[in-house]
């Protein structure tokens, strides 16, 4: 488990930065940069210190060195970051000079706990550190910042002391029941825990998972089968995430299209944020017609048939189409392709007047095939029948993937910020932490009966075991999950 009385160092700073931090705290701090920080100091003087560290005999180079003295700094330590613009070659060798000099490397999440261990964090504060370093769009960044601002430790505080307060008044009772004092009374401890419960459970009604607002911003690529959605997909990852399949395929004399019957998702990180994106089957009027509880025999159609009647050919291409709608009914934002090479776009045109999406890019996919006459000429058309604002993309050449990635990036941050949401105001609650209150609730469920069976020493029981729930979520944690909880942190945090 975690000792304190060591010095534990480690590169705090993203690998792929050029300004590099390297973060060192224990009580050796102070002895060890007075060595290798130039020019030497004979005090300590607490903040920004420049100069420059000496790595060795041969190697010197400029530094900024913040310093901080126990008890005022993060961990509660002598603490002190040494921040050089080098690179990563520069870093080893001065890590491998702090351990040399008796470091130790820090494991993940080790400067935090000891902050938490030395007093200076509460639990949730050192998880909601973990959540603000991994947040991964505004709502899990804003659940970690009410964390870091102990909305959690203050109501679960508010609630213990109540729960204290009425199990004190039962105990004394039961301490001095040859007296004649009363305490507390059986239906006023009743009204006290039975309010304390409500407390409890508006806790958890006002909150959402923490794993809820991990989830990433989903974006949707749809369309018609065949309209190159597949190759976007892969030319949008880098990879061949999908595989892309010819157009047709014989089966017994007929003609099917071919489609992508998984819904096959990838992570895509833009400039502003990431997001999960995702391309799913083919879809047909015919499905989406279904799905809104408008189906009529006129949509289906024969193998073979490229009309807006073509329907799924068999049970499969139900089951792909139902995934891919209900899939897209969870994206945040949808890129409609449509295959601009095409000589009719009926059946786009009917798919795209049966999908709903919150916010929708319009994409004309394939534009490697027209010249650049035709191409202008077909995308006005486009833009006239869709009454929206096409981008003409070719994922052979790569022409217009850059503005499409930008626009998808500025899309995405519109409606995030357009859209109401409660995580933005509610207490984000880890798994641990709903657990704690959930049995919390039970506990108190329990002494609320066995006081009105007249069972006041087993009710105090039942209330002290909710009291240690609702105080075990920041003190009276042992090591294994105390471990748990740090080992989900990264180097240097």
């Amino acid at each position: 488990m975690y000792q304190l009385n060591d010095t534990i160092v480690a590169v705090s700073s993203p690998v792929a930065e050029q300004r590099v931090i390297v973060r060192i705290s224990g009580p050796k701090t102070i002895e060890v940069l007075q060595q290798i920080f130039s020019p030497p100091r004979t005090g300590t003087v607490q903040g920004l210190i420049k100069g420059s560290v000496v790595i060795d005999a041969e190697l010197k180079v400029d530094a900024n060195l913040y310093l901080f003295l126990a008890p005022y700094s993060y961990t509660g330590e002598n603490l002190g970051e040494i921040h050089i613009h080098t690179n990563l070659s520069v870093t080893d060798a001065l890590v491998g000079r702090l351990l040399a000099d008796g470091f130790r490397p820090a494991g993940p999440g080790e400067f935090t706990a000891r902050a938490y261990l030395n007093g200076k964090i509460d639990l949730a504060g050192a998880e909601a550190v973990n959540e603000i370093i991994t947040s991964s769009n505004r709502f899990q960044l804003a659940a970690g910042q009410r964390l870091l601002a102990g909305r959690l430790g203050q109501s679960s505080a508010e609630i213990g002391s109540s729960m204290m307060n009425c199990l004190s008044r039962i105990e004394a009772g039961l301490d001095f029941s040859g007296e004649d004092i009363e305490f507390i009374s059986r239906p006023e401890a009743i009204r006290e825990l039975t309010e304390i419960k409500k407390e409890l459970e508006q806790l958890l009604a006002d909150s959402i998972s923490a794993e809820a607002v991990i989830d990433l911003p989903a974006v949707g690529i749809t369309g018609a089968p065949n309209a190159g959605k597949s190759s976007l997909l892969n030319k949008l990852l880098g990879a061949e995430r999908s595989i892309v399949s010819p157009c047709t395929v014989l089966v017994r004399g007929s003609q099917y299209r071919r489609t992508t019957r998984d819904v096959l998702t990838g992570e895509l990180s833009l400039p502003a944020c990431r997001c999960i994106v995702f391309d799913c089957a083919g879809l047909t009027p015919h499905q989406l017609s279904v799905n809104r509880g408008a189906l009529s025999d006129s949509w289906r159609a024969t193998p073979g048939s490229t009309s807006i009647g073509a329907g799924p050919d068999n049970i499969l291409d139900e089951l792909a189409e139902a995934a891919a709608v209900e899939a897209l009914r969870r994206a945040l934002v949808v890129v409609f392709c449509v295959d601009i090479s095409k000589p009719d776009w009926a059946e786009d045109i009917a798919i795209r007047r049966l999908i709903e999406p919150a916010a929708v890019i319009s994409v004309a996919t394939k534009s490697d095939l027209l010249s650049e006459g035709i191409l202008d000429k077909r995308l006005s058309e486009l833009n006239e029948l869709f009454e929206s604002r096409f981008i003409a993309i070719s994922t052979k050449t790569g022409a217009g993937i850059g503005l499409l990635r930008d626009t998808i990036d500025k899309k995405l941050l519109e409606t995030q910020n357009s859209i109401p949401d409660t995580r933005a105001t509610s207490i984000a609650l880890t798994a641990r932490h709903k657990q704690a209150i959930t049995e919390a609730v039970e506990d108190t469920v329990e002494a609320v009966n066995e006081l009105k069976a007249g069972n006041d020493e087993i009710a105090a029981c039942m209330l002290r075991m909710a009291y240690e729930k609702i105080a075990g979520m920041d003190r009276g944690i042992d090591e294994r999950i105390l471990e748990n909880i740090f080992q989900r942190f990264c180097i240097g945090k």
